[in-house]
This record gives C-alpha cells, structure tokens and sequence, in this order.
C-alpha cells in the first residue's frame, strides 16, 4: 500500500513525466539520425562541391594562372577535396593527384555509380567502389570550355549513425538520472508547502480552524491557494459560531412552541370573528327582512343599507386580506410613477375633514411645497390613510395640546414621511407587534373605534416591498409614525 502511495505523489509523477519526456525526445533523434542523417549529409556534400564549382568559373572568369593554382591548393585543404582540370582537348590543366584521375577514366564503367544531383552543366554522382570506400565525383563544364572534376570523399555514414544512436542512449541514461535528482529536488520544495496545506484542510474537516497557512514571500500558485484556504478558514469558522448561535436561538424558539401555537390559535380566532360580525348583521336584518319585521319602506331600506354595508366592509376587507398576502408573498407588481407627495396628503386630509372637526383636532401641515415621489400611488395612498386614521383614531389631549403634526425630511435619496399624534404612548411590548395581522393593543376589538387591524401590516408588507424604512417612536406627550418612499429623480 506504502508503494501504491508513493506511486500517486507528485515526485513520482514528476519523475515519470520528465523520464517519458526524454525517452520520447531520445527516441525521436534516433529516428531522425536513421531516416534523415545519411541524406542530409550526402545534400550537404553535394552543396559543397556544387559551390566549390562555381567558385572555379569565377576564377577562370576573373583571375590569371598563378593566382588560380594558388586558389586551387588552398580550396583543396579548406574543403578536403581533390580537383581535376581538364581543357577542351582533354589535356590536364590542373590536377591534384593520379588517383582522381583514375576515378575519372573509370567514372563511366564503374557499375556503384549512381546519380544525385544533376542542373544545368553539374552532375553529381556518388561511388561506392567497397564498403570503406565511397566517394562523390562532381563534372562540370565551364564558362571557358574546360572540364572540372571534384571528388569528394565520403565516411561510412552508418557506422556515424550507429555511433551517434548509442551516443544519445547514454545522453538519455544520464538525463533519467539527472532528472530523478532534479524531479526530487522540485518535489521536495513544491511537496513541503503542500503537505502542510493537506494537514490544514483536515484539520479544517474536523471543524479546527486554529491552524493557519504560513505565507511567504514569493507570489506563487501555492502560496495564493494557501492565502484562499486562509480565508475559506476564517469564513467557515464565522459561519459555523453563526451557525451555533442560530441554533442556541432555534432551541430557544423551540422551547417557546407553544407561545407560537398560541398566536396561531388568536390569528385564527381574529379572523373568525372578523368575518362572523357581518356575517352575523347581515343574515340577522336579512331575516327581518323576509319576515316583513318592519312594514314601513324606512326600515326595510335601512335594513337593506345595513346589509349592503357590512357587505361592503366584508369585501373591503377580504381584498385587503388578499392583497396583503401578495404583498408579503412579493407577488404583487407595483406600478411606480412620479406624483406630488404634498397633494396626496392634502387629499387625505380632506376626507378626514369631517371627523377631524368632530374631534377637535389641530392638525399642522406645510403644503406650500412640492415634494415629488417614486412609487405607486395606490399604496402609498394606503400608507398615508392608515397612518392619518390611526393618528385620529388616537389623539389625545395632552399638556392642554390636541393636534396631528405631519412633516416630510428628505434622506439619501428618500423622502421620510412622519405622522405625529398626541396621546397615550404604545406599550414597548407591543412596539414590534403592532406591525402584525389583527394585532390590536385593545383586545376588546370595539367595532366602531378599533379597525381590522390590517393596516399596519399592509404598511409594513409595501416598505418591505420597496426595501424601505418604517417604524414608530414613543415621544413625551405622543406617538410619531414614519416611513421612507422613493424620490422622484429626474435625469
């Protein structure tokens, strides 16, 4: 199992890549010295004589006698080649020793002759008289009629390639082994950092998080992965303490079940007897109406406003029920649109005009400048009645003072809206509650004075809607509601 393991490090991997890297580079040279070596230095060859040709027709083409067997000499020592001369009557004009020209005499009998190059005026053919003996003749004419002969002797070129293969197999051992050093050189510096980020993260699966990658100097892929596991360490242990302390809060919440049980039990009890009072008016005067309890034409259309009256409380209230329910399901879809905040209040205050006056109520309000907004009228118009009626309903004398102040404040891009009332001061148990379906501070639930109870919670869904703000304060002598809407910004 130990040598399975080492096996899958990443020395071994590293060792293994580098090794096959060679053998297939090794591999590829010995190919190339089998297939393309004697080839390419039978071209080479053939190039040099072909060049040392043309060199000759520029001598006889430019230069006098005595400087051309000069030249002749030392091309001869510089290219290791013999030169034959011969003028058009076949007279020897220049020639280095006998034996070329007894290669000549048998150029055209010699049955190994074979032809590896031939343009214009050059032909280049190569001699194989035995197995050590193999030699290039290069014949040409010149620009001046003579005839040139090059002979160029050629080495045993396998026997080159044989040795050069076995060359490059040693060149290959010694590079397998020199790559293990150096494979375990790099494993070692890039395995140490390594090892310690895997004890890190096992650590980290047992949940310690105390343990911290040491970071150096040099920017690297490691030392960034190791920055990265930092962070992931200090986030998880955030996360999981957050984790333990919503869990604490959950055993909490637990442990009050049966308080929850009990809110349920008044949410449904607040609905039913929401529902049962009209219910109860309209089939009660229904009644009288079938059994003719009243004969005169007043109290049947009394008895039948009453009807269409609860009727009409009854659908009011089971719409704004079902819009409340969209509105904190976010399934409503608001229909923004800029309005003059200033005139929507103005409005409401109009309609409240009647009781206001009954109650003897100061109300202050500036409404001399234009404030526009961002939203949709409807609920905003919603917001701005329940917050009115809920003043109203509530204000008080107190310090010989009855009045409603209602005041704007523009904020970071948001217009706060604030009813103040004065009155008794909302017990700070109930601060949060009040924003609750059905909630009433009054559990006697007087129908004439105490509302559905709906309204505060549909303040509360619309802000929400609009990630807003909203709240109420307790002051001295009263109460003060607030909530932010979107300012009209016109670009």
């Amino acid at each position: 199992m130990k040598l399975f393991e080492n096996f899958k490090s990443v020395r071994f991997r590293l060792f293994a890549t580098l090794c096959i890297s060679i053998f297939l580079i090794i591999l590829c040279l010995i190919i190339v010295n089998n297939v393309v070596l004697e080839s390419f230095y039978l071209y080479s060859k053939t190039n040099t004589a072909a060049d040392l040709c043309e060199k000759l027709n520029d001598y006889y083409n430019g230069i006098i006698q005595y400087d051309i067997n000069n030249e002749l000499e030392e091309q001869e020592r510089k290219n290791n080649v013999d030169i034959l001369i011969l003028d058009m009557s076949f007279n020897v004009v220049y020639c280095s020793n006998l034996e070329i020209v007894n290669n000549v005499n048998s150029l055209n009998f010699n049955a190994r002759s074979k032809i590896l190059y031939t343009r214009d005026n050059i032909v280049v053919q190569i001699i194989e008289e035995n197995r050590t003996n193999k030699y290039l003749i290069l014949s040409a004419y010149l620009d001046n009629g003579y005839t040139t002969y090059i002979k160029i002797q050629v080495q045993p070129i396998k026997e080159t390639v044989k040795i050069s293969n076995n060359l490059l197999i040693i060149i290959g051992i010694l590079m397998v082994i020199i790559s293990a050093i150096i494979a375990s050189i790099i494993a070692s510096k890039f395995n140490k950092p390594i090892l310690q980020l895997n004890s890190i993260t096992k650590k980290m699966a047992n949940l310690d998080f105390s343990h911290k990658y040491r970071i150096s100097d040099t920017e690297d892929e490691i030392n960034m992965l190791g920055r990265n596991i930092n962070e992931m360490s200090d986030k998880l242990e955030e996360t999981i303490k957050r984790l333990r302390s919503n869990n604490s809060k959950l055993e909490q919440n637990i442990e009050e079940k049966s308080k929850i049980d009990e809110m349920r039990r008044q949410f449904i009890s607040d609905v039913s007897h929401e529902l049962k009072t009209p219910i109860a008016l309209i089939q009660g005067y229904a009644e009288g109406l079938i059994e003719n309890v009243n004969t005169d034409e007043e109290s049947r259309k009394f008895y039948a406003e009453v009807i269409l009256d609860e009727s009409n409380k009854m659908d009011e209230m089971v719409k704004r029920l079902l819009d409340l329910m969209k509105l904190e399901y976010q399934e409503r879809k608001f229909n923004d649109t800029s309005f003059d905040l200033t005139e929507l209040i103005k409005e409401e205050l109009r309609r409240q005009t009647v009781v206001i006056k009954e109650k003897n109520i100061n109300v202050e309000f500036d409404d001399s400048k234009k404030i526009m907004v961002y939203a949709d009228q409807e609920y905003i118009e919603q917001v701005v009645n329940n917050y009115l009626t809920n003043a109203i309903k509530h204000t008080e004398e107190k310090n010989n003072i009855k009045k409603i102040i209602i005041r704007t404040e523009e904020k970071n891009e948001k217009i706060r809206l604030y009813v103040y009332n004065t009155g008794e001061k909302i017990p700070e148990d109930s601060i949060n509650k009040i924003w609750g379906r059905f909630y009433k501070i009054d559990s006697s639930r007087n129908r004439n004075t105490g509302g559905t109870g709906i309204g505060l919670a549909l303040v509360k869904a619309i802000m929400n809607n609009y990630n807003n703000e909203y709240g109420v304060k307790n002051y001295e002598y009263g109460v003060e509601f607030y909530c932010d809407i979107n300012k009209w910004n016109e670009k």
